[in-house]
């Protein structure tokens, strides 16, 4: 559903949060190891997000990346209509320029609320809470 860019992103701004909760600032390089992507990709996704005010940089020896307090509470949903727009929202299940209810490809009906519950789940989702679940050992970032 997601682009890869959004997919690296999302993993990306999670894995910061992550650390950032632990007072510690990443590298590129860092990043790119741990959410499994290539790091001349993962850098502008870095500098989309971090022109956007998500994460943080700061260059030099002691520098990285890193998400400020206040930042912990970004929604999800912000994160995605950054690095993929709005178009997973209302977008056609099947990919086709033309479809509405009045025009529905097979998919439409059942699209829509599945569409319907990912918005509500990133809306409602922020990094902080995956930050939390993540602390509880249960889930993963990379496998």
């Amino acid at each position: 559903m997601f682009s890869k860019s959004c997919e690296y992103g999302l993993r990306a701004v999670i894995f910061v949060a992550q650390q950032s909760s632990k007072g510690e600032k990443v590298s590129l390089i860092t990043i790119s190891e741990e959410i499994n992507s290539p790091s001349a990709f993962t850098a502008k996704i870095l500098q989309q997000l971090t022109r956007a005010h998500i994460l943080t940089s700061i260059k030099g020896r002691y520098g990285g990346f890193f998400i400020e307090d206040n930042k912990m509470d970004t929604k999800l949903s912000e994160i995605v209509s950054l690095l993929d727009g709005d178009a997973i929202y209302n977008g056609c299940g099947l990919g086709l320029k033309q479809c509405d209810a009045n025009s529905p490809c097979p998919l439409h009906f059942k699209f829509i609320e599945i569409r319907d519950n990912l918005k509500t789940m990133l809306e409602s989702t922020s990094l902080k809470a995956l930050v939390d679940d993540l602390s509880l050992g249960t889930f993963i970032l990379k496998r």
